[in-house]
């Protein structure tokens, strides 16, 4: 490493883990407020504290190693909390993007970083590690920077993290066959013919096939069950508990037992435990947990880097850098559109991809250890994590003003989405029924779906606007019309006839993008009803700006709903046990 001949003061073993713990917390407190006094992200000042308690800088220097397991904890509370929130179906609802946009995006990173290798003088073996790990981004990174927008369940944030798992699938893959390949590729493994390395292969994907078939078969029954058992005792604390236990339990198991990374056996705890009517309790109870150690994780991060690097290796730490935000987002964004999804969508899934994190730390130090990688290598990879982590929060913020940038400039950029879409126009035979006073739905998610399906059980006319392209297809093959794509984008409204719509419902948490649909509805149809979703008080006074007709908040809706069933329910008692009330005069 750059900085062995740092000298620092290392904690007596027998308190290390307290002593990381505090110092990493603390530290992460104060620069993290730091980072949020200077509007820059927390995350920022999370990455500077693990700099400050690493060995790579003087002074105190916290237990690396302990940091690293605390670190994966806090990757498997993050994964079992996205699985907490969706369901089987939303994964495979995405299936088509994501498995092979996640290959070819892999398969082009790779192909950059082995192109930068070859032209430093590397070897072939080298050059497929380093372009591995700069081409998978981080499961932490990607739920921290979607959570954070409240876009883990809309369609982008199902692409990003179906897309996520494919990755974390073919890393798994990766790690499985590199010590077999290591001596091809000229590192220090011995040989292996044909034969075995095919072995390796379809004995790795068949344990990863008996996971999953007993976490859907199985575990689907299994889980819930003892979740539901569990919280019969009436005891927080033992429910708290069953959800972590089946959480790191799940994950424990499916690494030992399967070869399954940690990460995923996690997300596919989370999946199963959503069967239960109480998972949305479980993912309360965890939430804390989750914030915590995912703090953990960027102070890890930090403790690995060597800020040294960037006066000793700047341009290729730059080259590095391009890869992962530029190259591969690049690619990511290409492959999105060429699905014809929206310019939105593609921009969302690039900035979700442009960094790197855990899969990347483990390829690299597996590359070394079978002398396939120089210690270089690694040096620039994790220098390369710690700057895109830094600078996703600020590709994240760009998303909007670029696609407003793009689409100004660009005819061709407003017209490629549309142009040859089937699915971006009403099939022939909805336009030949010229809909009038029909209810316009935007987004057919948990909120959407019930309300077009209550409609079209009413016999009233239901046209759906939605970006996930095979939702569409199973609208129109059950005869209820939908067009594909984002309906912030005038041309959606345009096709989804919201001129001649009656009411415009806009099931989807998010703010920006329903206020640009309001906008529009406004100047096609001044006459048409307005009802929109959101998630906070905030954004409500947002859009009350924007003169909608009705904001529904998710929370006041729900508690409003309870109100009235409790009423209805005491006038109902009243009603029984009082039959024929009587009026007394004083």
């Amino acid at each position: 490493m750059y900085s062995d001949h740092v000298e620092k003061r290392i904690v007596p073993h027998g308190i290390s883990l307290i002593t990381t713990i505090a110092a990493a917390f603390g530290l992460a407190l104060l620069f993290g407020l730091v980072a949020a006094r200077l509007k820059l992200p927390p995350l920022v000042g999370y990455l500077i504290a693990g700099i400050l308690i690493g060995p790579h800088t003087p002074g105190f220097v916290a237990d690396m190693a302990l940091a690293g397991q605390l670190a994966e904890i806090g990757v498997m509370l993050l994964m079992f909390g996205v699985g907490l929130h969706l369901s089987i179906d939303d994964l495979l609802s995405v299936r088509k993007i994501a498995l092979p946009g996640a290959i070819a995006q892999i398969a082009v990173a790779t192909l950059l970083g082995m192109a930068v290798a070859h032209f430093w003088g590397w070897s072939l073996g080298a050059g497929l590690v380093f372009g591995l790990a700069l081409s998978v981004a981080s499961t932490v990174v990607l739920l921290k920077a979607l959570e954070s927008r409240g876009v883990m369940d809309s369609m982008n944030g199902r692409i990003a993290v179906g897309w996520l798992v494919v990755e974390d699938l073919v890393m798994v893959l990766a790690l499985v066959l590199l010590p077999p390949l290591a001596g091809i590729l000229g590192g220090n493994s011995d040989s292996v013919n044909t034969t075995e390395l095919l072995t390796t292969v379809g004995y790795t994907l068949g344990q990863v096939a008996i996971f999953v078939t007993l976490m859907l078969v199985v575990g689907r029954r299994l889980f819930p069950w003892l979740l539901w058992q569990v919280a019969r005792t009436a005891s927080r604390e033992l429910f708290t508990l069953c959800v972590i236990a089946a959480a790191l339990g799940i994950a424990y198991g499916a690494a030992a037992l399967f070869g399954v990374s940690f990460a995923l056996g996690a997300f596919f705890a989370g999946m199963v435990l959503r069967e239960s009517d109480l998972s949305h309790r479980a993912a309360e109870e965890s939430l804390p947990l989750r914030d915590a150690f995912a703090v953990l994780f960027f102070v890890s991060v930090g403790m690995l880097f060597d800020p040294r690097m960037l006066i000793d290796d700047p341009l290729r730490i730059m080259a590095v850098v391009v890869i992962i935000i530029i190259g591969k987002s690049l690619a990511a964004f290409a492959i999105v559109l060429a699905f014809r999804y929206p310019l939105n969508t593609a921009l969302a899934v690039s900035a979700s991809l442009a960094q790197i994190g855990e899969f990347s730390f483990i390829l690299a130090g597996l590359g070394v250890a079978l002398k396939l990688l120089p210690v270089e290598g690694q040096n620039l990879i994790l220098a390369g994590a710690v700057i895109s982590i830094a600078l996703n929060p600020l590709v994240f913020s760009l998303i909007d003003p670029l696609c407003k940038w793009i689409q100004s400039r660009s005819r061709v950029a407003r017209a490629m989405e549309r142009r040859g879409d089937p699915l971006a126009v009403l099939p022939d035979s909805t336009e030949a029924r010229l809909l009038t006073g029909h209810v316009l739905i935007v987004g057919h998610g948990r909120v959407g779906r019930r309300v077009a399906n209550a409609l079209s059980e009413q016999g009233i006319a239901v046209v759906v606007a939605e970006q996930n392209r095979e939702t569409v297809e199973a609208l129109r093959a059950r005869g209820i019309p939908a067009v594909s794509g984002d309906a912030a984008e005038p041309a959606v409204l345009v096709q989804a006839h919201v001129a001649r719509a009656a009411i415009l419902v806009i099931a989807m948490a998010d703010s920006a993008r329903a206020r640009r649909m309001i906008e529009t509805a406004h100047i096609l149809n001044p006459a048409i009803e307005i009802i929109v979703l959101t998630r906070s008080d905030e954004e409500a006074s947002l859009l009350l700006s924007d003169r909608p007709d009705r904001v529904f908040v998710g929370d006041h809706e729900l508690a409003s709903g309870m109100t009235r069933y409790v009423l209805d329910r005491v006038k109902d008692r009243r009603s029984d046990s009082n039959p024929s009330p009587t009026t007394t005069t004083g």
